[in-house]
């Protein structure tokens, strides 16, 4: 890697605003990890909320899993035994004791969900593959590498960090499994609301018979319609409605269940017996599939602790859904023909019309959960720089994490209604459904096997029993759905591909761009020439030139110098950084560094965000940057003053003499920065290299087809950089730019 233009390799110390700033951090929030700093009415109140937004998804399961697990009616009544045996053993095996006890721990500082896990492997080994690490990004307060003994299991934790890092297949496996469990948690997002909202709008045929399936389907399109219409709006606007909604359709559907099970056919509780679960296994599920939807609660952690998810699953979702599982066993083994809508016929008359309603409620609540989700992962993605930098709206100003794409919100609503009208019923939906959970399974129990031999340092023989258990387990139950394939199933397969090949190809052309700009740097000598010719000059304001290098003069700002010969009179290379953090303290944002000596008035500013923080507005940005550019300043001279009177071998004139210069340092700093201020008043002009990208002479079809028209295309259609970091069109000036890769 090339030497940073502006750093003297002869120089002992290296000054940037980094030093000093962690003492002036407040003590980082740590309450959403495990809960130990909330009060018990805190984590009461917090997991009643978390029943609003965690559980829509799989607490409307009921709805629609016997219906999809017999699309061909029940062959013999034994079999609802086994699957009601699947289906509790999944909810206590993968749902309570995976996720509840043991993935929800592996939070990135309270953020959970496939992203969280990557970034917290990718903090601990340099498995990106953009070479943006800095040294002083591991002193950021939210970094946490804990420095542990030096025993076996550290020396093992070395001996992966090595072979990771060593291993470019190993790099690339780990963020093709990353943007898959991202593509598949899209395509949830797609076949959430289709299913939820489809099966809980199908009840009414149960009081108005002459509807017809069609007239059913265009009723859930409808609704779907509206759904997408208010994502706009934001979950915090009507959220605070989730839980009391959610929390009476738990009410409804236990006491359902109950009725159920007292009613019809007590005698299904056997499927309790772990041998009824054997058997199943057996006969069922190389035919059978069922699906539960819970990285939910892993993906929304972060407004949540764990403690509060943990009450909330197995005092509230868990004895619920299992009541209702098992009503649903006893009413089917007394009236197996009515599989296809054995939610609504279970149903006790008097009890139809609110649960019907509520029912609506609760499957919009779990799509609008599911969407807010499949955002906020794709906002993640764009901090790995595998997808176009698009406008990103925060809805909520209580919750970083609530976030609303427009592009992809039309694109997810338009699939949804399609899925909705092509497939018309949820036994199809459901196996496409079944595939996306379960592969997202998959994949988090292989990231988090990293996790606990790289970060947590785990015995080996926990991490082979965590692999084996889960592992075989979710093998299993794709080895099933996959049976499924023709029937559904390719739906995700498919969406999944196309946006992993749009994520792979944004991604690919990201990283030969970095690595060319990086490797046509502006040599430090030739800046100071740049700048002395004759025919350049330094005209009044304050100019920021955006770049992806956070090293080096980036090769367009001397294209900018001989198309425009000029420069303004205060100059910041700008880069704006994603750590693999949720969030970076603001006293931590800005790092500063001078490019050239300090006459050249030329600085490098990289601007370091987590991958939850939200990019400030054009004001307040270049206000905040504005005062630690100044604060950088005044500790620079401070350092520097230090730096002269610590001596302690010097004598008494010479001590006169330091103090005397490090009064003229002060003075100096001083006036430099009321010089910014002056410059600053005169504008801030916002420059921007526009790089067109091209496959270099030679290249294999392949590269040209990727390089030259699906990048391309990408670029010119979705990409906005502008908008997405906030800077006003009257301030841009964009500088064309040709890279041949």
């Amino acid at each position: 890697m090339p030497v940073e233009a502006d750093e003297d390799p002869a120089t002992l110390f290296r000054r940037d605003s980094l030093y000093g700033d962690a003492e002036k951090v407040s003590v980082v929030d740590k309450h959403h990890q495990q809960g130990s700093g909330a009060s018990w009415r805190q984590t009461l109140q917090l997991a009643f909320q978390s029943i609003g937004v965690v559980y829509g998804d799989v607490g409307t399961s009921p709805l629609y899993v016997y219906s999809s697990t017999f699309p061909h009616g029940v062959r013999h009544r034994d079999d609802l035994l086994g699957v009601l045996s699947l289906v509790l053993y999944t909810l206590l095996l993968l749902a309570m004791l995976k996720y509840v006890f043991i993935v929800l721990y592996a939070n990135d500082n309270g953020d959970g969900g496939t992203f969280a896990l990557y970034s917290l492997i990718s903090r601990h080994a340099r498995i990106r593959m953009i070479p943006n690490q800095q040294a002083e990004d591991a002193s950021v307060s939210n970094y946490s590498i804990v420095q542990e003994e030096n025993n076996s299991q550290t020396r093992r934790a070395r001996w992966v960090k090595h072979r990771l890092e060593a291993s470019n297949a190993a790099k690339v496996a780990l963020f093709t499994i990353t943007i898959l469990g991202t593509a598949m948690v899209m395509g949830d997002g797609i076949l959430t609301p289709a299913i939820s909202v489809l099966s809980a709008v199908s009840g009414i045929r149960e009081k108005a018979p002459n509807l017809t399936q069609s007239q059913v389907v265009w009723i859930s399109v409808a609704i779907l319609f509206v759904l997408f219409s208010l994502q706009r709006l934001g979950t915090d606007k009507v959220g605070y409605s989730f839980a009391p909604i959610i929390s009476v359709w738990f009410l409804l559907i236990a006491g359902i269940g109950a009725y159920n099970l007292a009613a019809h056919d007590v005698a299904v509780l056997r499927a309790l017996n772990p041998i009824s679960l054997l058997l199943s296994l057996v006969h069922l599920l190389p035919h059978d599939g069922m699906e539960t939807g819970t990285e939910a609660m892993f993906a929304n952690l972060g407004h949540f602790n764990i403690r509060a998810i943990q009450l909330s699953f197995n005092f509230i979702l868990f004895p619920s859904v299992a009541l209702c599982y098992m009503g649903q066993a006893s009413y089917l083994r007394k009236f197996p023909e009515n599989v296809g809508n054995t939610f609504y016929k279970s149903i006790p008359a008097p009890m139809f019309w609110p649960t019907f309603i509520v029912a609506i409620f609760a499957a919009i609540i779990a799509s609008q959960a599911m969407l807010s989700g499949a955002f906020a992962s794709l906002s993640k993605a764009l901090s790995l720089g595998c997808f176009p930098r698009v406008e990103v709206v925060h809805t909520s100003r209580k919750h970083a994490g609530q976030v609303y794409i427009p592009e992809v919100n039309f694109l997810i609503g338009a699939a949804s209604i399609v899925v909705t009208l092509a497939f018309q019923t949820t036994t199809n939906i459901g196996n496409a459904y079944g595939i996306c959970v379960v592969t997202v399974f998959s994949i988090t129990t292989h990231l988090m096997t990293v996790v606990m031999l790289l970060v947590w340092k785990n015995h080996v023989v926990y991490v082979v029993a965590f692999y084996v258990v889960f592992g075989l387990a979710e093998l299993l139950y794709l080895s099933s759905i996959l049976s499924k394939f023709v029937e559904g199933g390719y739906l995700p397969f498919c969406f999944s591909l196309v946006l992993m090949a749009l994520m792979a190809t944004w991604h690919y052309v990201h990283v030969r761009r970095y690595w060319y700009e990086l490797n046509h740097v502006l040599p430090a000598a030739d800046l100071a020439a740049l700048l002395g010719r004759h025919d350049v000059r330094r005209v009044p304001g304050m100019g920021l030139l955006y770049s992806e290098l956070v090293e080096g003069i980036p090769p367009v700002f001397p294209r900018l110098v001989n198309k425009i010969p000029s420069v303004h009179a205060v100059f910041v290379f700008m880069s704006i950084k994603n750590l693999p953090i949720p969030r970076v303290s603001p006293p931590e944002r800005f790092m500063f560094r001078r490019v050239g000596p300090a006459e050249h008035r030329m600085f490098r500013c990289v601007a370091r965000y987590g991958y939850t923080d939200q990019i400030e507005g054009t004001k307040e940005f270049s206000a905040f940057l504005l005062d630690r550019l100044k604060m950088f300043i005044a500790e620079e001279a401070s350092f520097s003053c230090q730096r002269r009177t610590c001596d302690d071998t010097a004598g008494e004139e010479d001590h006169a003499r330091r103090r005397g210069v490090g009064v003229g340092v002060v003075v100096a700093a001083e006036e430099e920065k009321q010089f910014i201020d002056a410059q600053a008043e005169h504008g801030v002009v916002y420059l921007m290299g526009e790089a067109n990208v091209a496959a270099a002479a030679g290249s294999s079809v392949m590269k040209r087809i990727v390089v030259n028209y699906m990048y391309n295309f990408l670029r010119k259609n979705l990409s906005d950089s502008h908008k997405a970091l906030s800077i006003p069109k009257d301030q841009l000036l964009r500088i064309g730019i040709t890279h041949e890769i």
